[in-house]
């Protein structure tokens, strides 16, 4: 089987690019940047500029799946440019990789493209499943909403398309859970906002490991990718603290002043979606990470 990956130098790609070649699978992969590309066998570099619409057509040669990661990240300071980016980051990498499907002959079966639960209302209460229609009004939920869209379109194609809803990852390598360690291994860590805002989990390997997963028994429609135990703010900073064995004392991070220094940016920290996995575990996946402290256990390599 040959897959194309894009965003595969990312923290997710990265993990589900090795998981992918110990399988005994072939990678293509797309890059914005020429000095990445390599060319062998196993792992084949192609050239891509989704801004300009430019894409290397040879990239989908002899191709099975797409395993679409790519999008500007989220955690970086919302200006009015960036939200742009962070947009048309999705939508206009989904547009070209459509029309390449649309206008080149190949033999792709299979589009597993990333998504996030920032599609779900911010809810203390509601439980969301796959079948909630219900969408957040806010910049996440609609940027989530129009690369959703965008991705639908290549159903069209008569190809299966599976959109996998992420929480917050966990993982030692970057992203939330190094930045969530930070203040604690400085002794002050503490709950934000409220700390009562639920939030929905996942540790990496779980994560690469559902797409793998889906990849290999053909699944497709909305997967939510979570581990099936959420917690509040204030459980998993307290988690976090009693994993590095740090003081866990200090009062809660104010509203105010996560915006004051985040920006809008904040609400990623604030909202809260309670978000059920029973539809990846009714088909068949089973977690290695139930537990929260064992999975930061073991991103932190603690």
């Amino acid at each position: 089987m040959r897959v194309l990956v894009t965003g595969a130098t990312g923290l997710i790609g990265n993990e589900l690019v090795s998981l992918l070649l110990k399988n005994g699978v072939y990678i293509n992969y797309l890059t914005t940047s020429e000095d990445k590309l390599q060319s062998e066998q196993r792992y084949s570099g192609f050239y891509w500029n989704p801004d300009n619409g430019n894409i290397d057509e040879n990239c989908i040669d002899d191709v099975d799946a797409i395993i679409h990661l790519a999008g500007a990240s989220v955690s970086k300071r919302w200006t009015k440019a960036y939200k742009q980016e962070i947009l048309e980051s999705r939508v206009l990498s989904t547009n070209v990789l459509y029309s390449l499907l649309k206008n080149k002959p190949n033999k792709v079966k299979q589009f597993i493209s990333a998504s996030a639960i920032g599609i779900y209302p911010d809810s203390k209460e509601k439980v969301y499943s796959e079948d909630s229609t219900e969408t957040d009004n806010s910049f996440l939920g609609n940027v989530v909403k129009k690369w959703e869209e965008a991705v639908d379109q290549i159903k069209r194609l008569d190809i299966k398309v599976a959109k996998v809803r992420t929480g917050i990852v966990l993982s030692g390598n970057g992203g939330a859970l190094t930045e969530m360690a930070k203040p604690v291994k400085m002794g002050i860590g503490s709950p934000l906002g409220t700390g009562k805002q639920m939030q929905s989990w996942i540790h990496i390997q779980d994560l690469v490991g559902i797409y793998y997963y889906i990849l290999t028994h053909e699944l497709d429609g909305v997967y939510n990718a979570v581990a099936p135990y959420p917690v509040t703010n204030a459980t998993l900073m307290k988690t976090v603290a009693k994993v590095l064995n740090m003081p866990f004392f200090m009062p809660n991070v104010p509203k105010f002043m996560l915006e004051a220094v985040l920006g809008e940016m904040h609400q990623i920290l604030l909202s809260s979606q309670n978000v059920s996995a029973r539809k990846i575990i009714g088909d068949g996946y089973q977690f290695k990470y139930l537990s929260l402290e064992k999975a930061i256990k073991e991103a932190l390599k603690k």
